[in-house]
């Protein structure tokens, strides 16, 4: 029996650069793109934070307004959930491609940074970002809740139908609302993972993982928080029973999700990767 060769043949160089066109990209190079984000989201300023913050905001007020108005319209069928809640993308949609702050999508792209200098200054700017973007997103969400519960820019069938959708998972207990929030946190997290290797896909990765959230009817903190506040508004919920029975829970779960689940995982797989390549 013949030996085998010691170099097996290389196909020619066109080859080899087109099958690497074609390839998806390392995870060390996608870990390298999203830390590179994080690291130019903590160095922004306050006011950009802020005024990005509330236009996401505003802007998630557009899943529950696209939702309601299919679920409006729709003949009353089976299937009639699964095609409303395509107007729940809407929202995530304007925001992601948009570039606006949203709470969620900042779980993964700063706590590389953190993961990755674990040095007090960064743990401090990442609770400024936090904080900036969570108070911003949230008073761009109560803002579009009062405006849907409180004017006639849509009839009174519509306005019944988004506070129909708004109810939903209204006396979910806490424990539940957190499972849901972590899944929810997962997911956009994930969601954000995926960007750097969709280029031109990126519309459908994000229809994708963000109908997902809303068929499973996990817990956002920023979009049902514009559910939850347009109860409030309309006095149908208490502001003690939004904050500790969806904000605290979908918050916490979000952020278990975002980070404990997404980034530390991949900070382990791909991060040590990169960094031993280094």
């Amino acid at each position: 029996m013949e030996d085998a060769p010691k170099d097996l043949p290389q196909p020619p160089k066109e080859i080899v650069e087109e099958a690497e066109e074609r390839s998806a990209p390392a995870p060390s190079v996608v870990y390298e793109a999203i830390y590179a984000e994080g690291r130019d989201e903590l160095q922004r300023g306050g006011s950009a934070l802020f005024f990005s913050g509330l236009a996401a905001g505003l802007s998630m007020g557009f899943s529950l307004v696209s939702e309601g108005l299919l679920r409006a319209y729709l003949p009353d069928a089976p299937w009639r959930l699964l095609v409303a809640k395509l107007g729940y993308c809407i929202g995530f949609l304007i925001v992601v491609l948009g570039r606006q702050q949203l709470f969620t999508e900042n779980t993964l792209t700063v706590v590389l940074p953190v993961l990755r200098r674990r040095e007090m200054w960064v743990v401090k700017k990442t609770a400024r970002l936090w904080s900036i973007v969570l108070v911003a997103n949230l008073i761009g969400a109560l803002g579009v809740a009062w405006v849907l519960g409180h004017t006639a820019v849509f009839d009174e069938h519509v306005r019944s139908t988004f506070a129909q959708i708004a109810a939903q998972g209204m006396n979910d207990p806490f424990g539940t609302v957190l499972l849901k929030g972590v899944f929810a946190g997962w997911l956009i997290a994930l969601m954000v993972w995926l960007m750097p290797a969709s280029e031109g896909s990126r519309v459908g990765v994000i229809v994708i993982i963000t109908w997902l959230i809303g068929v499973g009817e996990f817990a956002h903190v920023i979009a049902g928080s514009v559910d939850k506040l347009l109860l409030v508004t309309t006095g149908k919920l208490s502001a003690a029973g939004y904050l500790g029975g969806f904000l605290a829970p979908s918050l916490l779960g979000n952020i278990l999700g975002g980070v404990s689940l997404v980034a530390a995982l991949n900070h382990g797989a791909a991060g040590r990767e990169h960094l031993t390549q280094q």
